[in-house]
């Protein structure tokens, strides 16, 4: 049975059955937007209002939008559930001539081009650049032959729609789609094709880059990028980036680092054009650490040193805030969350605390726990604290570690 606040909408009437399929080069800006994320600013804010005096639990949460809200939010599904809508935009910027293409144009392209695997390892700088010199072509017809074996390569391909075949001279043939590229290397040597290029669909479409633009751009790509090495190993790699034309806004962005280096910079100062390095880690560090313990370690590590401890609490609040899941259903991040909350009540950080608190009873989910007694007078495994004659309400302040009360998932902290 579905919730109240669900049964109102009216699911089997949308008008856009494929709005599911939105083109990635459309999705991809949406998604910090609707995480669900929020900043530290966000955490304050709850403590500099009087909402803890108003109790609002058992409240359903609903959108509250206005109907001119909802009728933009109309106008843009409209515009994103056609597919072919991005790629009309993008063959528009393409059809034009290198000279004539505005920052606009370039930032459209720049947005398509970086989902493509032959863009995948580049900075962004450099894809901009490629972005603003690249041709594009149509091939219409099927079977016809872009490059010849043994033929003098004077550009750099990469296929946008469609699919190429090329036969090697050995007999092997090797299959070619969106997104894979093929021709020169970044070199001003003289270069030839090996094998027959073929397209293998009709309307085949590539962006082409000559080979004087590849080779200038690829090999000036050190000036825009700065290594950090220890012992003699590349540990992190960081971008020189522009925000705006007038220079105030530059600096570096981290763009690959080691998982341990990785760690280290939550800590370190966050360039101007970064100043979301936190949120972006504490999103996407499922995909480089085994575990969620490697960071609360070095948080805890890090704490007991006076001039890191602001920063410290600072990814941790935006941690709670932001991930409550990770520490929710996973006991040992609930103790280091415990242990956290210790040590700042060791070192009188009271305001934290508070914030840390308050973060905790946003985002905790009601659970129903069911505790079997053999008889009246069987032990608990458990203390409450709290109640009317407190003027608080009910806690659990201890829970027995690996008794059936902490195996049924009941918590210290746990309202009931």
């Amino acid at each position: 049975q579905l919730p109240a606040d669900l049964t109102k909408m009216h699911l089997t009437d949308n008008p856009h059955p494929q709005v599911t399929h939105v083109p990635s080069s459309q999705s991809g800006c949406s998604i910090a937007s609707d995480s669900g994320s929020s900043s530290l600013s966000d955490i304050y804010q709850a403590t500099e209002s009087e909402m803890g005096d108003v109790d609002l639990t058992g409240l359903p949460e609903a959108p509250v939008d206005s109907e001119d809200e909802e009728e933009e939010e109309d106008e843009d599904i409209d515009r994103t559930s056609d597919p072919l809508l991005g790629r009309d935009v993008v063959r528009e910027c393409l059809e034009k001539e290198p000279a004539d293409k505005t920052d606009d144009d370039i930032e459209q392209l720049l947005e398509f081009m970086h989902q493509l695997p032959a863009f995948a390892n580049m900075t962004m700088s450099v894809r901009r650049e490629l972005c603003s010199v690249m041709i594009f072509e149509v091939v219409e017809q099927a079977g016809a032959i872009i490059l010849e074996d043994g033929q003098e390569l004077d550009s750099w391909y990469v296929i946008l729609n469609g699919t190429v075949e090329i036969n090697y001279p050995d007999g092997k043939s090797e299959s070619l789609c969106m997104g894979n590229s093929f021709g020169i290397t970044p070199s001003l040597d003289k270069q030839y094709m090996n094998g027959v290029v073929r397209t293998k669909v009709d309307d085949c479409q590539f962006v082409c880059i000559a080979q004087q633009d590849y080779w200038r751009i690829l090999n000036h790509v050190e000036k825009n990028t700065h290594k950090v090495e220890e012992e003699g190993e590349i540990v992190m790699v960081k971008e020189h980036r522009e925000l705006d034309r007038s220079g105030t806004r530059k600096g570096h962005i981290v763009i690959k680092a080691t998982p341990e280096r990785l760690i280290m910079h939550l800590i370190e100062e966050h360039s101007i054009v970064d100043p979301t390095y936190i949120e972006d880690f504490l999103l996407t560090y499922r995909t480089f650490l085994t575990s969620p313990l490697e960071v609360g370690n070095k948080l805890l590590e890090w704490f007991t040193v006076d001039s890191l401890r602001d920063k410290v609490t600072r990814v941790v609040l935006l941690w709670v805030n932001n991930h409550f899941n990770d520490f929710e259903g996973d006991p040992a991040m609930t103790r280091f969350l415990e242990e956290f909350e210790k040590n700042l009540e060791d070192t009188k950080m009271k305001g934290h605390l508070r914030l840390l608190n308050i973060a905790c009873a946003a985002k905790a989910k009601w659970r129903q726990i069911t505790l079997q007694k053999p008889s009246r007078d069987s032990p608990l495994f458990f203390s409450l604290l709290g109640g009317s004659d407190k003027g608080f309400g009910i806690f659990v302040e201890t829970v027995e570690m690996g008794s059936k009360a902490a195996e049924a998932g009941l918590k210290r902290g746990d309202q009931v």
